[in-house]
């Protein structure tokens, strides 16, 4: 028999959009001979099946559920994760499906939890020797203090929303003045920030997943923007370039590639993570960790799935199997 897999997309934040697009690619190569699938809406105002025909059942939050015209109900024998952002990305779905012993393709909740934090993330594996750029932490209603920030991190630098992705929230500062107008912008994603120095160096981008029962880091992808840096334009509307695998040296390959695996193994990871690094000369300086990646044909993980010989139907059944064999 079929197992019945709830693709789960949307989300709260600025993402959800981006998450419906990742969630119909899951949706469109999952094999239907092995799988009957169902594309689950988690929106603000409304969890939702949605058909083929764009009719909408609601999801019973109770048991995660869908009651069809009639009397059958459908129960899910597993959830397939594509929601970026909350509470798809920050463990909340990952919380709640724990308690109902469903098991979902994602890390666990707390690592989802950790991870989507900026800040607590990098503090978390910098005593286990992975560096980052010098950062400043600021929280709404704080003083901010522009000398004391410039003094901390330098010009240029960055400044983010803590927990946000798809680099909303983002900006990248080059005078002090335009510090208050980028902490207001990053204030509309998150009521926390992250100011980072600049690090000028080759960006890169790495998969880590479980596949086929182990651990697997994917070929590296390189990031060269057409913009000042990887934004929502570069990522998503063909402002850069992605070039898979990227053109370092064997010494920068074998040194990202070990501390990818590292920091996934160190925070105990399942499921897909992606994460960002920048050289400065030979040494990787980590940026960030993603556990739920974009999932489109263009996104970087499918990209570096593809480079590896892994198809986006493996790529996607073996996340579900790993999610089985989690919960034993």
């Amino acid at each position: 028999m079929k197992k019945k897999i709830a693709i789960i997309m949307g989300g709260y934040s600025s993402e959800y959009e981006i998450s419906l697009k990742s969630g119909n690619v899951v949706f469109k190569y999952l094999d239907t001979h092995k799988f009957e699938t169902f594309r689950i809406h988690i929106l603000k105002d409304r969890w939702v099946y949605v058909d083929a025909d764009g009719n909408e059942y609601p999801v019973n939050r109770d048991d995660f559920s869908v009651r069809l015209l009639g009397s059958e109900t459908i129960k899910f024998d597993c959830v397939f994760n594509a929601i970026h952002g909350t509470p798809g990305e920050d463990g909340l779905m990952q919380a709640y499906f724990e308690l109902l012993n469903i098991p979902q393709t994602s890390c666990d909740y707390y690592q989802s939890a950790l991870t989507f934090n900026k800040r607590d993330l990098l503090s978390v594996l910098k005593p286990y020797g992975i560096p980052s750029a010098e950062s400043y932490y600021l929280n709404l209603g704080d003083k901010i203090d522009e000398d004391a920030i410039v003094a901390k991190v330098g010009l240029p630098c960055f400044v983010k929303a803590n927990k946000a992705g798809s680099s909303f929230g983002i900006s990248k500062v080059y005078e002090k003045e335009d510090l208050k107008t980028a902490i207001e912008n990053a204030y509309k994603e998150d009521d926390e920030i992250i100011i980072e120095a600049f690090l000028d160096g080759t960006e890169v981008s790495v998969g880590v997943i479980k596949y086929e029962g182990k651990t697997k880091v994917l070929p590296i992808t390189e990031i060269v923007t057409d913009n000042d840096f990887f934004d929502y334009e570069a990522k998503y509307e063909g402002k850069s370039t992605e070039i898979t695998p990227a053109r370092i040296s064997k010494v920068q390959e074998k040194k990202v590639v070990e501390m990818a695996q590292k920091a996934y193994d160190i925070l105990k990871m399942t499921g897909y993570s992606r994460s960002e690094f920048i050289f400065i000369d030979d040494e990787p300086f980590m940026l960030e960790m993603n556990t739920t990646p974009g999932l489109t044909e263009q996104s970087l993980l499918p990209q570096q799935a593809e480079e590896a010989g892994i198809s986006l139907s493996q790529l996607f059944e073996s996340a579900i199997d790993e999610a089985f064999a989690k919960k034993g």
